[in-house]
């Protein structure tokens, strides 16, 4: 069985992107998460630490996100699955970063990059 943990929107201002304005202005990055997992012990204990603890994944992007900048957003989204893969109970990852302010030139809702992990 797999299940599902999903915790969606962590915003946060960082400095990530190629361009120096990027790197001086910075702007608001969006996070989503999806990681699968077994909440078979974690149901009969109703124990926390039975679960993957999804305020652990917050803190993780939102740390992220106002950490050492990248260059791209897909090295963002790299360390971000990394370090949710390696907590326990992780079996697999899917991160989602959202630049909604990304220097496109033209009109455009969000821009998204998606990695997942193994």
């Amino acid at each position: 069985m797999t299940d599902r943990i999903v915790v969606t929107g962590i915003r946060a201002f960082g400095f990530h992107g190629v361009l120096p304005e990027e790197r001086i202005a910075g702007q608001e990055f969006i996070v989503d998460l999806e990681v699968t997992s077994d909440f078979s012990r974690a149901v009969e204990s109703d124990d926390v630490l039975d679960t993957v603890n999804y305020a652990e994944l917050g803190k993780i992007a939102y740390e992220a996100i106002v950490g050492t900048p990248f260059n791209l957003v897909e090295s963002l989204a790299e360390l971000i699955a990394k370090k949710c893969l390696a907590l326990d109970k992780v079996q697999t990852v899917c991160v989602t970063v959202h630049k909604p302010s990304a220097p496109l030139g033209v009109p455009f809702n969000n821009v998204k990059v998606i990695r997942c992990l193994p």
